[in-house]
């Protein structure tokens, strides 16, 4: 994301989408009552002659609505925010419902009556952090599996089963099957070029892919690592482990996954943390929250059943009393381990 304009005393943003990545952190940033601005397509009746029909004809117009409700949709790449136009031109009434749609290339200004710190954060941390641009690839002897690493999760991109009899050793497997992974590797670098490539197996399998791979640029960017299993869960498996987090530090996704695994295990030993909604309204009640993490899904659900006010009022709470707050992707398994949880918890100051 580019920012192209910021005035934070008038609380006017002015933002450039660049990619998905940049919608995701849009999403958390834009709450009910904001002011949106941007170049919009509006359908506007045009009076017919004589008995004739009114006709509808599409033109481009620039709008500024007051968001009522914000829907990301990240497999058709959009961020809709719906509202009450509130200045436009002549044609467009005020007080008419229209949908502004945010997308890559386009330009958009937010205004708030107030920024909290976690949302400056987050807009800081768009405008830093480019997309996540690293490759996942799990196998066994028959199954192999292919994600991409996103800002917001992960993302499978295909997977291959290998026609392998039971009995083969791996040395047959390597000479077609393996050369079928490698082959979809190597595809799939040309096309994104990759800042790393993780191979995960479990066993001795990714050293039999490695020992196959000839391409010496895939080569020096390849992690190893080990899985259970070649699916989701397998993916999930390898951004928890010691050697990925090290090697993946700087990236959100193993962020929030870290987050999440220090409040549960201050959970297991019950130490200084809290969950669900009562005890975490209560903790920020008393100013005993450190940091605050919520799901991305909890947001939006609170923003449809109508309780947003109430999830508003917490995170402005913790933003004045200078305690962290982190919006965890239900995208990947830390995300999906908080919304167990009620899909809010905190770690404390102190213990309660």
């Amino acid at each position: 994301m580019k920012i192209t304009h910021k005035d934070l005393k008038k609380g006017i943003l002015k933002a450039h989408i660049q990619n998905l990545g940049d919608l995701w952190y849009l999403s958390h940033i834009i709450d009910v009552g904001d002011f949106i601005s941007g170049k919009t397509q509006r359908k506007i009746k045009m009076a017919g002659e004589g008995d004739r029909s009114s006709k509808v004809h599409v033109k481009w117009v620039f709008l500024k609505i007051q968001a009522e409700k914000i829907e990301f949709h990240k497999y058709s790449d959009k961020l809709r925010v719906s509202g009450k136009v509130v200045e436009g031109p002549e044609d467009v009434p005020r007080g008419s419902y229209h949908t502004l749609t945010l997308e890559p290339t386009v330009n958009v200004t937010i205004q708030k009556q107030r920024w909290l710190k976690f949302q400056l954060d987050k807009l800081n941390d768009a405008v830093k952090v480019k997309e996540a641009n690293i490759m996942i690839c799990l196998l066994d002897r028959e199954n192999a599996i292919f994600a991409e690493l996103k800002n917001y999760g992960f993302e499978v991109l295909s997977e291959l089963k290998g026609n392998v009899q039971s009995k083969n050793s791996p040395e047959v497997v390597k000479s077609s099957f393996y050369q079928e992974i490698i082959k979809t590797i190597k595809n799939y670098d040309a096309k994104n070029n990759y800042t790393k490539v993780i191979i995960a197996s479990p066993a001795f399998w990714k050293e039999y892919l490695v020992k196959a791979l000839e391409n010496e640029e895939v080569k020096k960017k390849t992690l190893l690592s080990a899985c259970n299993s070649i699916d989701v869960d397998g993916i999930n498996e390898v951004l928890k482990r010691p050697e990925i987090m090290t090697a993946l530090a700087e990236d959100r996704v193993v962020k929030e996954m870290n987050a999440v695994e220090k409040l549960l295990t201050e959970i297991r030993k019950e130490g200084t943390s809290v969950y669900g909604f009562k005890e975490t309204s209560h903790a920020i009640t008393i100013g005993a929250v450190k940091t605050l993490l919520v799901t991305d899904l909890f947001l939006h659900d609170s923003r449809e059943n109508g309780t947003y006010h109430k999830v508003d009022k917490m995170l402005k709470t913790v933003d004045e009393m200078k305690g962290k707050i982190t919006v965890i992707s239900y995208e990947h398994d830390g995300g999906q381990k908080l919304a167990g949880l009620g899909g809010i918890g905190a770690l404390l100051r102190y213990k309660l």
